[in-house]
């Protein structure tokens, strides 16, 4: 007489264990995707860094198109603002461009606001400027919680405000300052880009850094982007090329790395 109330019982018990790991099987994709970020753009206007200007404008349309669309992997920024390093003086700020400046745009059309909003005709490059209007963005718009990239389009030398202190001299490094980024969030990545060898591995030793992880791609290596795409394929289904972005510029990077 109790196998009834056994089976009853069991049945019962089956369906909210199915019912716990329909739930959780729902619940699955959008736990594992990741965290969307906030990423923030600064590119070189100084005259030092002139030779490589227009083939990183052209890539920097390029990637900012491909994360805008999510092409070959990439991640959608939550939020997106890009603008200039450089100025005509010592603590110059710029505006910041914000994702909406390229929504239902082309690479074309990207890259044409980029070479009009930003013309290389600075006079000094100031990092420690856009370090904290980064700071002051990141607060202003509560963006506190997401994970932060901020790529540093430049050769990396630093103009120094201090006279008796000349450019891309030890000292000059140590005057970086990235302490504005150190608690912006739990996940900040600085990413130089076309920088020498010796210039990034300046920034690696000489630039104080507490919680920001930093990455830097030479210039020697970004040029071969070009190399990546293949002729007659449309953005969508150039594989390698965004294989070669994820691998090399958007390297996840450790924290002490």
């Amino acid at each position: 007489m109790r196998r009834p109330g056994i089976s009853l019982a069991a049945r019962v018990v089956a369906a909210a264990v199915l019912s716990v790991a329909v739930v959780v099987s729902a619940a699955e994709p959008e736990d594992t995707k990741p965290p969307r970020s906030t990423l923030f753009v600064g590119v070189d206007t100084s005259g030092s860094f002139r030779s490589a200007y227009d083939d990183a404008l052209t890539f920097v349309a390029h990637y900012l198109y491909g994360h805008m669309h999510e092409l070959g992997g990439l991640s959608k920024p939550r939020d997106l603002f890009v603008t200039a390093i450089g100025g005509k003086d010592n603590n110059e700020p710029k505006s910041f461009h914000p994702i909406h400046d390229f929504n239902n745009k082309d690479v074309k059309q990207i890259e044409t606001d980029l070479r009009k909003w930003f013309p290389p005709t600075d006079t000094l490059t100031d990092f420690n400027v856009f370090f904290q209007q980064i700071a002051r963005t990141v607060k202003e718009r509560n963006l506190v919680l997401a994970p932060i990239t901020v790529m540093v389009v430049s050769d990396g030398v630093p103009d120094v405000r201090d006279g008796t202190i000349k450019s891309g001299t030890p000292a000059s490094y140590q005057q970086i300052n990235l302490s504005p980024l150190d608690y912006l969030s739990k996940n900040v990545t600085v990413r130089l880009v076309y920088s020498s060898p010796k210039v990034g591995d300046n920034w690696r030793k000489l630039v104080k850094r507490d919680r920001v992880r930093f990455w830097a791609v030479e210039y020697d290596v970004m040029k071969g982007w070009r190399a990546q795409m293949r002729p007659d394929t449309d953005l969508a289904n150039q594989d390698r090329f965004w294989k070669w972005v994820r691998d090399n510029v958007d390297y996840r990077v450790r924290r002490g790395a």
